[in-house]
């Protein structure tokens, strides 16, 4: 009799530890998987914000280049080159917001962008050098500001 419940004792162990170490196994593979896809984000998040920084530097500097022409005047080739790369780099830009916008869930982050993207687009409105320099001022300030915000998530 001492030998069967040895036996059973033995077994009940057996089968006691596989299943504590299934368990302990499946909490480290969902924390490992947690942290992959914790670890993918923040990395598609910093590939994505410094993107659309890096376009909307570029397209505030179409739009600088399309002001400039701009006062050389409306029919001269120069003036349609520089618009006609402003609309590419504008297409190129709102691309990359719209990724910014899938990434966040952050409303702050997100309006920052908008920002951006708003005050980059209205460089070419300006009346006068004034003008200009004032609103290139703020697009800088701006994207600079949506760097700021976006920052903390890609840590």
């Amino acid at each position: 009799m001492v030998a069967i419940w040895t036996s059973v004792v033995a077994v009940g162990g057996t089968l006691l530890g596989a299943v504590v170490t299934h368990l302990f196994q499946r909490l480290a593979a969902s924390r490992t998987e947690r942290f992959a896809r914790s670890e993918a984000l923040r990395q598609e998040r910093t590939a994505t914000y410094s993107a659309f920084a890096s376009a909307a530097e570029e397209y505030r500097h179409g739009q600088a280049g399309r002001w400039y022409r701009m006062r050389e005047g409306h029919a001269a080739e120069a003036f349609v080159e520089a618009r006609d790369e402003a609309h590419r780099l504008r297409t190129a830009t709102r691309q990359v917001l719209y990724r910014v916008k899938l990434l966040t869930d952050d409303q702050e982050v997100i309006r920052a962008a908008e920002q951006a993207y708003r005050c980059t687009r209205d460089v070419s409105t300006a009346q006068d050098q004034a003008g200009h320099d004032a609103l290139d001022a703020g697009a800088r300030e701006a994207i600079e500001a949506f760097i700021t915000r976006a920052s903390p998530l890609t840590r």
